[in-house]
């Protein structure tokens, strides 16, 4: 028990590190980012599902590819939508939207804004998508940049 408790936390030190890899590179994708967050998701569910190194691995994975899709598929129109929800929406207020070019959907409830030690003020939001008929659900957080402008973290 003991030997796979340290398995199970190695992988999370891997998935953390690919998350903050990803996070502290602004030029990353948006499908990397999805990915990413994706896959931290995942391992934790993974994690509480299972309760094992396999569950974990298995979640991560499946976790990081339908960030990637999710965040792959988010194009400037979605982005500008998203960006106006974490301006103006009130915290547990579910927005939803269907991009006009696509016909994707999108369904997005904020958090309430919270400052971080560093004074970013930031916000995270549940991101539910229908991509091609599938919902794929993410959790994003923004950060309010030196203009006062909102930029997605993950």
């Amino acid at each position: 028990m003991q030997k796979n408790h340290g398995l199970q936390m190695a992988a999370m030190a891997i998935i953390f590190m690919l998350i903050t890899s990803g996070c502290a590179a602004n030029n990353t994708s948006k499908g990397a980012s999805g990915g990413a967050i994706g896959a931290a998701t995942g391992a934790i569910v993974g994690q509480a599902i299972g309760h094992n190194t396999k569950g974990t691995l298995l979640g991560a994975a499946v976790g990081g590819m339908l960030g990637y899709i999710v965040g792959n598929e988010m194009d400037k129109y979605d982005q500008a939508q998203l960006n106006q929800v974490y301006e103006t929406s009130p915290s547990h207020q579910r927005s939803q939207w269907v991009n006009p070019d696509n016909n994707r959907s999108y369904s997005v409830t904020p958090k309430p804004a919270y400052t971080q030690p560093s004074g970013q003020v930031c916000r995270e939001a549940e991101i539910l998508a229908t991509v091609d008929g599938r919902p794929e659900k993410v959790i994003s957080t923004a950060c309010r940049d030196n203009e006062g402008r909102w930029v997605i973290q993950k």
